[in-house]
């Protein structure tokens, strides 16, 4: 079997150390070359030709962002970010995922002891669904064309939203980047979303705050008991699953601290299955790209109980995982390109179609 070959760039000796420890006893892959800055990572990558790169974001001479923002310019690859969990390292990661980083893992620390177990775990799954991702949508976010995506609703004429239809969304790996070219798809009065991300505690509030400064709508990290509104956006905090709930003759969110489901937290299952028990008249479920299988078989008794589901397709997903398992249970009533999502949604929810 043809190894997966592991390019590691950062300036920390002990980080490098640990990461080809870790990466070097997985059977298949191999650790092909290391680099302490972007200088050196770039002449490697011309004779070493790796599948997959881990990059520091904290880095002399230039920082990983910007030798990204080149890399994926000018030698489109898969990498993940090593990042620091903190409320800084959250939006520089974020924007590391926005010009097209394939995920991110948090930067190992030499006395880790039985959590390097869960770490070289964490960091190996992501290193083989990374050989495998789709590049070619990577390397589109940071592209020109990016705030072309989304299909203009500028054509729904008159778009009038139903006052009771809720939409709730799933993704993980690159559901990031995803999620924010649905929700620039929807114009300021869309329905009610809420949204289950794979993220970080750390991360969330940074990133529903930059969906906030660039979408139309109102993007919320999700509090207790909010009543879900028009116009609304409602993320799941990193740490809690978010749900439905009935609140007199409206929606509201509800937080959980239950155990991880489908070993997540948010669970995109917890979320969609929620919104069953409640039954609201009209919802629809989507589930976007992301690896294993959370949401898939929730999605599924979403379409059993007579709602409207949707799955992303393969050619625009980063990871068919989620969507793809949804997909193997017949559990979408439709199957759109990232690019048709919200059209298609707005189209379910136009009252002037009634």
């Amino acid at each position: 079997m043809k190894k997966i070959k592991v390019l590691i760039v950062d300036d920390s000796l002990v980080v490098r150390t640990i990461l080809e420890e870790i990466i070097s006893a997985q059977p298949d892959m191999e650790v092909v070359g290391t680099a302490a800055d972007p200088y050196i990572a770039r002449e490697k990558i011309k004779q070493l030709n790796p599948d997959v790169l881990t990059l520091d974001i904290e880095m002399p001479r230039m920082d990983g962002v910007t030798f990204l923002k080149n890399l994926m310019r000018l030698r489109p690859m898969p990498v993940i970010m090593i990042s620091t969990l903190t409320e800084a390292g959250a939006d520089i990661t974020l924007e590391a995922l926005d010009i097209g980083a394939f995920d991110f893992v948090a930067k190992p620390k030499e006395k880790q002891n039985k959590g390097l177990v869960d770490y070289a775990e964490e960091i190996t799954t992501k290193i083989r669904h990374a050989r495998h991702s789709n590049i070619n949508e990577l390397a589109r976010r940071g592209s020109k064309d990016r705030d072309k995506l989304s299909e203009s609703v500028s054509s729904i004429v008159g778009y009038a939203p139903s006052t009771s239809h809720l939409v709730v969304i799933g993704a993980s790996t690159g559901g990031t980047e995803a999620i924010k070219d649905v929700l620039l798809g929807f114009p300021a009065n869309c329905p009610p979303i809420l949204v289950a991300q794979h993220i970080p505690s750390q991360f969330s509030k940074s990133y529903a705050y930059r969906l906030n400064e660039c979408c139309p709508m109102v993007v919320h990290e999700a509090e207790a008991n909010q009543k879900l509104l028009p116009g609304h956006v409602y993320i799941a905090p990193g740490d809690q699953h978010l749900m439905v709930k009935k609140s007199g003759a409206n929606y509201a969110t509800a937080l959980s601290n239950g155990e991880r489901v489908n070993r997540h937290k948010p669970s995109v299952d917890v979320l969609f299955d929620s919104l069953i028990k409640v039954a609201p008249t009209n919802a629809t479920g989507v589930l976007l790209t992301g690896m294993g299988r959370d949401g898939a078989e929730a999605l599924l008794r979403m379409k059993k109980s007579g709602y409207h589901t949707i799955i992303q397709d393969e050619d625009s997903s980063v990871v068919w995982g989620m969507p793809g398992s949804a997909y193997k249970l017949n559990a979408y009533t439709e199957m759109k390109s990232l690019k048709s999502i919200a059209r298609c949604i707005l189209e379910l929810t136009n009252r002037k179609n009634r």
